[in-house]
């Protein structure tokens, strides 16, 4: 059995570097790989291309990314709630390629499956279409989107072991599954890190296979991206 723990985050970022692409797990501020991010922001490598299906907030996640204008482009299906995202896209200042939510996840699943592109008809017609190949089947028009290639991907899941074998909890298992196997390299930071054998073979969602570095992550915020609350009577 390959053993892939590492001992830490910073050994598990190993080989980052200046004009990579990264794929970052989560949906909004769920199954966000914070440590991950963390360290990026700590290396302060710059001219990045971040996939992701948003940057969460401003002052959290990959909003501090954004905030020292680490992100050349994001590749993302929605601007959300991230008014750094909003003020740079507007401005010019960051190149950002909205993409149906379905087509980024099918996206990331090709690359994960060793396809370099899938048909969908989510669209055609128009200006996501301009300048790609279409194709009719039964009857359907299709727009060809290619896989995507990324340099790292960092997913964050509940339980692993040492093997990098993940459960994903909640809603957090999103884009992350998704991801991993989808880059040259994954990284997995998990809350909780067992030995080989103790997690219930039925229960995984990724095996090992796909995850190259796993580390136990540490102070998760989980914080809630919009609270609310009923009004007392």
């Amino acid at each position: 059995m390959i053993i892939k723990t590492v001992d830490n985050v910073q050994k598990a970022l190993e080989g980052v570097g200046n004009g990579m692409t990264f794929m970052l797990g989560g949906f909004g501020l769920c199954g966000i790989p914070e440590n991950s991010i963390s360290e990026l922001v700590r290396l302060n490598v710059k001219n990045l291309t971040c996939i992701s299906n948003n940057a969460g907030v401003d002052d959290f996640g990959l909003g501090l990314l954004l905030h020292k204008k680490q992100i050349d482009k994001m590749v993302s299906s929605y601007v959300g709630e991230n008014a750094i995202f909003e003020k740079q896209m507007l401005s010019g200042e960051l190149d950002v390629e909205l993409i149906p939510q379905g087509t980024l996840a099918a996206r990331c699943q090709a690359a994960q499956q060793g396809f370099p592109a899938i048909y969908t008809p989510a669209g055609y017609g128009t200006e996501v279409a301009q300048g790609k190949e279409t194709r009719e089947f039964n009857g359907k028009m299709y727009v060809l989107e290619e896989a995507f290639k990324a340099d790292f991907a960092f997913v964050k899941a509940w339980k692993g072991d040492k093997a990098g074998n993940l459960i994903f909890k909640g809603t957090a298992r999103n884009f992350n599954p998704a991801m991993c196997g989808s880059a040259k390299i994954t990284v997995a930071e998990v809350e909780e890190l067992v030995e080989p054998g103790e997690l219930d073979p039925n229960q995984i969602h990724i095996p090992g296979i796909f995850v190259q570095r796993i580390f136990q992550g540490k102070d998760y915020e989980k914080r809630i991206e919009q609270l609310t609350v009923r009004t007392k009577n």
